[in-house]
């Protein structure tokens, strides 16, 4: 099964109304950056157990690990999860840009350093959550 279908069967795997928020989401995310690599983590580490919710990553960027190992990793991620959805805005060095750039126009959402979690899309801000997807995909901070 290849990148696009995982996703296709990631989305349509959820209850509605979070599939046709996720399926929203990922349209959104491709109409900000069209050509990106796409992504797929299933959720499973190297020995098959289930370690985090599924991943949708879109783009590419280095990771600099602590130990100082570097591997490409995506630059924005959608993941459903029991109350809601998560969108990851990765590689922000400020952990507080997130939360002081677009946390009081977003609406019913918490945002942490690289997360914005919320339970629907009309509970948020839409215009809103793109400006933060466009900035993430702007920003190329390597020290992520």
């Amino acid at each position: 099964m290849n990148v696009n279908e995982q996703i296709t069967n990631c989305i349509d795997s959820q209850p509605e109304p979070k599939r046709s928020d996720m399926q929203a989401l990922h349209a959104i995310i491709l109409q900000v950056m069209p050509a990106c690599k796409l992504w797929f983590l299933d959720g499973k580490n190297d020995e098959g157990k289930v370690v985090s919710n599924p991943n949708i990553g879109y783009g590419s960027r280095d990771h600099k690990y602590a130990d100082g190992t570097i591997s490409e990793f995506y630059q924005i991620g959608l993941s459903a999860n029991k109350t809601g959805i998560s969108v990851y805005i990765m590689g922000i060095e400020d952990k507080k840009y997130l939360a002081e750039t677009f946390g009081k126009e977003l609406g019913k959402a918490s945002v942490t350093g690289y997360c914005i979690r919320f339970k629907t899309l009309k509970d948020i801000n839409v215009e809103i959550l793109e400006a933060a997807i466009r900035f993430g995909f702007e920003n190329r901070n390597e020290k992520g």
